[in-house]
């Protein structure tokens, strides 16, 4: 199918807008913070922002593997990690009226651990700042290294996410070749046991993590394969999907085969309400953390509370994180100097992290994969 050929009316929105979501992007733009939302062109930027859902790449642009659907840069970063970017991040996020962060990744094959640790750092140190706040790592697949999806379980997000991307079928001939269909649903299962291993060891009331993957269609799979997929999901104990229409970023990507119609995406999320998803989203817009926060809530609730209405949850958890960010901005501004984070990070890094030792902060170059 051409690129430049006519989209159908289902795939076209209104250019974002309203004050919110400027207000958010002049402050990304000042704590010199981008986002996926923005740097993929996402469709869905000015919904998620309005309701204090933002997606942060961490670990930088590069990536060491080359999918065939994605726009991201491939190449080799030879191990270069920049260790003040968890602080960084945490406390420009913390100073943000977000209710629900997204952390993500580039594929990192030339850390030994994949990156894990930087996440899983990031995640602790912007929980140690607003516990009010929900976090999602949406990560890779760390080429079946289990103690590296361990090492992300263990920061504390309240989702785990990685994406299956495509059914069995074509993840040979769309994903890069290290990657692996039954390799991603043994990360998205382990993350589910290992999650239930931390709940039980911390005596935890709360529920264990919550487990989420993305399948994008439109590729030239069948109905009948995107469903196979989904039970897939569902034995390794995987509690949301979404499915949305695959969009081909350039010419040299792979082509959409077909776009896919609402209606058969609706067949999709009756058929995932069924194999006892907690939630399905699915649509032609939807991208893997669409709407995060509100499909966090809806499968929190799972249906089964009707006196909470998802909206006013949202009202409220956008006023908490509005108090918040005021709170943890004002807390800063009154301990650190301008630019003192910066010349502390590799002085005074226990006075500047809390009771953190500087010790727990590994060199970048031990992390590189040689």
């Amino acid at each position: 199918m051409d690129r430049f050929a006519p989209k159908p009316s289902w795939l076209k929105v209104r250019a974002p807008g309203g004050e919110r979501y400027h207000e958010l992007k002049q402050t990304l733009r000042e704590h010199d913070l981008h986002t996926v939302c923005e740097e993929a062109r996402c469709p869905n930027v000015g919904e998620c922002w309005r309701e204090g859902t933002a997606t942060v790449m961490l670990l930088g642009d590069t990536c060491t593997r080359g999918c065939r659907f994605c726009a991201v840069t491939t190449g080799n970063p030879r191990g270069a990690v920049d260790v003040r970017e968890p602080e960084h991040v945490a406390r420009a996020i913390a100073r943000m009226g977000l209710t629900y962060v997204v952390m993500t990744m580039v594929n990192r094959d030339d850390l030994l651990d994949g990156g894990a640790e930087h996440v899983a750092t990031t995640v602790q140190r912007l929980r140690e700042l607003r516990a009010d706040i929900l976090i999602e790592t949406l990560v890779g697949d760390f080429q079946g290294h289990m103690s590296s999806v361990d090492t992300i379980v263990d920061g504390g997000p309240d989702v785990f996410a990685h994406n299956v991307e495509v059914v069995r079928h074509l993840t040979r001939s769309i994903r890069d070749a290290r990657c692996g269909y039954d390799q991603s649903l043994a990360v998205l299962l382990r993350a589910k046991e290992r999650g239930r291993s931390v709940q039980v060891a911390a005596k935890s009331a709360d529920g264990p993590i919550v487990t989420k993957s993305s399948i994008m269609v439109g590729l030239g799979e069948t109905a009948e394969q995107v469903v196979e997929t989904m039970r897939d999901l569902r034995s390794a104990d995987v509690d949301v999907v979404t499915i949305g229409q695959y969009l081909r970023p350039t010419a040299r990507h792979a082509e959409v085969q077909r776009f896919v119609t609402p209606e058969e995406f609706d067949e999709f999320a009756r058929i995932g309400g069924e194999l006892g998803f907690a939630y399905v989203a699915s649509g032609p817009l939807v991208r893997s953390s669409y709407k995060a926060a509100e499909v966090f809530l809806k499968s929190m609730l799972r249906g089964n509370d009707a006196a909470v209405d998802v909206a006013d949850a949202l009202e409220a958890r956008l006023a908490t994180a509005e108090r918040e960010a005021a709170r943890v901005s004002e807390h800063l501004a009154r301990t650190l100097e301008p630019g003192a984070l910066a010349e502390a990070a590799f002085r005074d890094l226990p006075e500047v992290l809390g009771s953190r030792s500087a010790s727990t902060l590994l060199s970048a170059e031990s992390l590189v994969r040689r």
